[in-house]
């Protein structure tokens, strides 16, 4: 696995996988400008697999000093879920974003009822925080659900 700046001819594959039921039950549709213009604040990456694009991981930073920390998402195509391939991404970016960035907090927020992500991000260290209740609405303007705020502290990973 190799993740790689976003690159010119991404887009078709990341759209692809992103529009596949497992990812777009989280992630909804892609905006128009997905990858490049639909979220300009977060530094996105794509993960790569066996030299084929396999998802995206994205980090976003607040550099206030007085609250620095960085946020971090991901999606990955369903046919390589269970390979480890998650916990490696989110290992690889957390590293970079405590060595390399300097931040000593990193959070993530997934749905509550995504159970396969939050037993990936348990595994790299990140621990529950709190549920943040009706936090996101359901793709097409549906219910609210709850989203689980979780957290690594520099040290804990």
């Amino acid at each position: 696995m190799v993740l790689r700046p976003l690159a010119a001819g991404d887009e078709a594959e990341l759209r692809r996988i992103h529009a596949t039921p497992d990812v777009a039950r989280w992630w909804g549709a892609p905006d128009e400008g997905f990858p490049w213009t639909d979220d300009p604040e977060a530094t996105r990456l794509t993960i790569e697999v066996d030299g084929a694009v396999a998802g995206l991981i994205e980090f976003s930073e607040e550099l206030e000093p007085r609250y620095r920390h960085a946020t971090i998402d991901l999606f990955l195509d369903p046919v390589l879920h269970n390979r480890g391939l998650g916990t490696e991404a989110v290992r690889s970016v957390v590293r970079h974003l405590i060595d390399a960035r300097g931040h000593h907090r990193i959070t993530i927020d997934p749905a509550t009822a995504n159970a396969a992500a939050i037993r990936t991000y348990e595994k790299v260290g990140f621990r529950p925080v709190g549920v943040m209740r009706r936090y996101e609405r359901d793709i097409g303007g549906g219910d609210w659900h709850d989203g689980l705020l979780m957290e690594l502290l520099a040290g804990e990973e």
